[in-house]
C-alpha cells in the first residue's frame, strides 16, 4: 500500500492507523487505575471519582484538543511540534524555546513509556498459578526479562519495521476487541458504575476527597500518548485517526469503566499487590491476555522510538541539533534509524528500569515531562490560531483558557513527582541545552557571514580556469553555499578558489539547500550564471528529507549532460570543497558569547562531519579550515622594548 492510499479512509488504513498511532495510549490501562487507587482503601468517592476523571481527561485532552483541534494543525499533513512550529516561527522568533522544551520533553517520554509498559504487561504473569512467588516486581528475573524484551526491540531497530510492522494493526485490533469485551462483561455485573460519566464525580474527588486533588497526577496517565499521536500525523493521516478513535475510545472507556465495575463489586477494601487489570481477565485466558498485552506494548514502544528518530531528524534539518548519522533501513517513506538516538534511548530505558524496579514505582513519577509538552504544543496552538488560522478571538481565547486549566492543573498535580525522577531531569536539560546552544550558535554565527558579488568575480574565475600554467584541481568545483540570492556568494569561497592555493577547475558549481516547510519536497532548478562554467545549484528539499548531496548532484550533472554534450561527465572527477570553521584565539567574547560558542564549537567536535552530513563520498571531499574571528580583540597591551 503507497503512502497516499493509507492517508485515505479505508478498512486498511483504519488497520494501519491502530498499530502506529494508538499503542502508547492504548496500552495505558495496564498501569492507570492501579496508579489511581494506589494502596487507597477502596470506596466510591475514590472509584467513581478517578473513572469520572479518566473519562473527561479523554474528552477534554485526547479528544478536544487532539483528535479535534490539533490534527488540524497539519502542515502538509505531517504533524509533530516541529512541524507545528514550521507554520508559526515567522510571526514569533522566539516561539523556537518552547518547540526546544516541548521536543525535549517528549524524547524523555521514549525512555519511560518502554519500560512501564513492558513491565506492566510481564508482571502480569505473577497472577499465573504456580508462577506468583517467581514473577515479583521488582525482581531481579522480573527486572531480567523487561530488559530482555527492550535491548532486543532497540537491536532490531536497525533492520527497519517494514516485515513486523505489517502485523501491527491486526494485533492492536485484537488487543482494542479484548480490552472492550473484558471491560464490557464487568460493566454488565454493575452497571451502576455508568453514572460516572456524570462530572459531579470527577469535581467530588477534586475538591472534597483528601489530596484528590493530586490524584490527577495518576489520572493524567491516560492521555500521555496524544502528543505522540500527534506526532505520528504523517503516517496515517487526519481522517483514518479521527474515524479510528471512536473505536479507540470505546474500548478504552470500556475497559475503565470494567476496572473500576470490578473494584466496587469485588468486595475489597485495599487493592495491595493487584492489578485490575488483570483481575478482571478470566482465569484461563490469563496468559494468551499477557501475551497479547506484551505484544501491544512492545508496538507502544516501537511507536514511541520511532517518533523520536522522526524528531531528532527534523531537528536537525531545522539546525536544532548537530549533524548525525541517519539511515534508512528500508524503503518505506519516512522510516529512518538513527543510530545514536537509539542506543541513548536504549540506556535510559535500561536505566529507568535498574532505577526503578516495577511499574508502579515507574507509574509515580510518569507524566511530568509529558504536562510541559503539551503545555508547549498549546502555546504555538495559540499562535497557530490567531496568526495562521486567523480566528476570533471569541474562539480561540476559551479554548486556550479551557486547555491552559486542564493541563495546568495536571502540571500542578505531576510536579509532586519530581521527587521521585529529579535525577532523569538531567536527560531532559541535556536536550533542551544542546538544542538551544546549537540554535543560538547558528544564528550567531551566521551574523558573520560575508557575501561578495558574484559577477564582480567573474572574470578572474574564467582566467583561473583558462590558466593552464596553474595545476587543474579537478573538473567539476563543487561548493555549498548559504547565499540564497544567485549573484551573491560567501566571502570564503572566493577566497578558497583565488587566494591561497588557486583551484583551477573547468566548471565552478555551487549548491545552495533550501529548506521549505513540505516535509517532503525534494525539487531542483539550475541556473548558468556563465554557460557551462559556473553553475549553480538550488536543492528545495524538505524539512524530513536528509541532505544526500553526493546523489542529488550527480543526478543534477546527468539530465544536465543529456541536453548539453559539452558536459562531459563520464571521465570528469568532481571534487566537493567543505569549509569548516574554528573558533580563532583571536576572540574577546561576552560571558554569554563565550558560553555559547565555546559550548557549540565543543558540541560541534563530537557531531557529524558535514562530509557524512551533506552525503559526500570520502574521497571526493577537500575540507578546509577557517578561523570564526565574532568579536576581535581591541587593546592589546603589547609594547615595543625599550619605548
Amino acid at each position: 500500500m503507497t503512502q497516499s492510499n493509507i492517508k485515505k479512509i479505508s478498512t486498511a488504513g483504519l488497520l494501519i492507523t491502530l498499530g502506529i498511532i494508538f499503542g502508547d495510549i492504548g496500552t495505558s490501562p495496564l498501569y492507570v487505575f492501579k496508579s489511581i487507587i494506589g494502596d487507597r482503601q477502596i470506596n466510591e468517592d475514590l472509584v467513581y471519582g478517578g473513572i469520572s476523571c479518566v473519562f473527561w481527561t479523554l474528552t477534554l485532552q485526547t479528544t478536544f484538543k487532539y483528535i479535534v483541534l490539533t490534527l488540524e494543525a497539519d502542515n502538509k499533513g505531517e504533524g509533530g511540534i516541529f512541524s507545528l512550529y514550521a507554520l508559526v516561527w515567522r510571526y514569533r522568533h522566539w516561539l523556537f524555546f518552547p518547540a526546544i522544551l516541548g521536543a525535549a520533553t517528549l524524547l524523555a517520554d521514549g525512555i519511560i513509556t518502554p519500560p512501564i509498559s513492558v513491565a506492566s504487561a510481564i508482571e502480569g504473569l505473577g497472577n499465573v498459578h504456580g508462577l506468583e512467588n517467581t514473577i515479583i516486581p521488582g525482581e531481579p528475573l522480573t527486572i531480567g526479562i523487561v530488559l530482555g524484551i527492550i535491548s532486543l526491540l532497540f537491536f532490531f531497530q536497525q533492520f527497519g519495521t517494514k516485515v513486523v510492522g505489517s502485523a501491527f494493526g491486526p494485533i492492536m485490533l485484537v488487543w482494542f476487541s479484548m480490552i472492550m469485551l473484558l471491560g464490557v462483561v464487568q460493566i454488565s455485573t454493575y452497571p451502576k458504575i455508568l453514572s460516572a460519566f456524570n462530572p459531579y464525580y470527577a469535581y467530588n474527588l477534586l475538591a472534597r476527597y483528601p489530596k484528590g486533588f493530586l490524584l490527577l497526577g495518576s489520572v493524567f496517565l491516560c492521555t500521555t500518548g496524544a502528543e505522540a499521536l500527534y506526532s505520528d500525523l504523517g503516517h496515517c493521516g487526519k481522517k483514518n485517526i479521527q474515524v479510528s478513535w471512536i473505536f479507540v475510545k470505546i474500548a478504552l472507556i470500556a475497559n475503565y469503566f470494567g476496572q473500576a465495575a470490578w473494584l466496587l463489586h469485588s468486595g475489597k477494601t485495599s487493592l495491595g499487590n493487584l492489578n485490575p487489570f488483570y483481575e478482571i481477565v478470566p482465569h484461563w485466558f490469563l496468559i494468551p491476555s499477557i501475551f497479547i498485552a506484551t505484544l501491544a506494548t512492545i508496538i507502544a514502544s516501537q511507536a514511541l522510538i520511532s517518533g523520536s528518530f522522526t524528531l531528532i531528524s527534523e531537528a536537525v534539518s531545522l539546525n536544532f541539533w548537530p549533524r548525525i548519522t541517519i539511515k534508512y533501513p528500508s524503503d518505506i517513506r519516512g522510516q529512518i534509524y538513527i543510530p545514536s538516538v537509539n542506543w541513548i534511548l536504549w540506556a535510559g530505558c535500561v536505566a529507568m528500569m535498574l532505577y526503578f524496579k516495577d511499574s508502579d514505582s515507574m507509574a509515580a513519577a510518569y507524566g511530568f515531562s509529558i504536562t510541559v509538552a503539551m503545555l508547549m504544543t498549546t502555546t504555538l496552538m495559540f499562535y497557530f490560531m490567531k496568526l495562521v488560522k486567523k480566528w476570533s478571538p471569541w474562539i480561540y481565547v476559551p479554548i486556550l483558557c479551557i486547555f491552559l486549566t486542564v493541563e495546568g492543573s495536571f502540571f500542578y498535580a505531576n510536579i509532586a513527582k519530581l521527587a521521585q525522577r529529579w535525577k532523569f531531569l538531567i536527560f531532559e536539560i541535556t536536550i533542551v541545552y544542546i538544542m538551544y546552544i546549537w540554535y543560538k550558535a547558528r544564528k550567531i554565527t551566521n551574523r558573520f557571514l560575508q557575501f561578495e558579488n558574484l559577477q564582480s568575480y567573474i572574470p578572474k574565475l574564467l582566467n583561473l580556469s583558462k590558466d593552464i600554467s596553474e595545476t587543474k584541481f579537478a573538473t567539476h568545483l563543487v561548493y555549498m553555499t548559504k547565499a540564497n540570492n544567485p549573484k551573491s556568494i560567501e566571502k570564503r569561497i572566493i577566497e578558497s578558489i583565488l587566494e591561497k592555493r588557486p583551484k583551477r577547475a573547468d566548471v565552478y558549481w555551487f549548491v545552495h539547500i533550501e529548506r521549505v516547510d513540505d516535509p517532503y519536497t525534494m525539487e531542483y532548478t539550475v541556473e548558468e550564471i556563465v554557460h557551462d562554467k559556473i553553475i549553480r545549484v538550488d536543492l528545495r528539499l524538505g524539512f524530513r528529507i536528509q541532505p544526500r548531496i553526493n546523489l542529488f548532484f550527480k543526478k543534477v550533472l546527468y539530465e544536465m549532460a543529456k541536453h548539453d554534450p559539452a558536459l562531459d561527465i563520464h571521465l570528469a572527477d568532481i571534487r566537493y570543497i567543505i569549509i569548516r570553521r574554528i573558533l580563532s584565539v583571536e576572540n574577546e567574547f561576552s560571558l554569554k558569547e563565550g558560553f555559547i560558542l565555546n559550548s557549540y564549537f565543543a558540541i560541534n567536535s563530537l557531531a557529524q562531519t558535514d562530509k557524512k552530513a551533506f552525503g559526500l563520498d570520502i574521497a571526493d571531499v577537500t575540507i578546509e579550515k577557517t578561523p570564526l574571528v565574532v568579536t576581535p580583540v581591541q587593546n592589546i597591551p603589547l609594547k615595543k622594548a625599550g619605548c
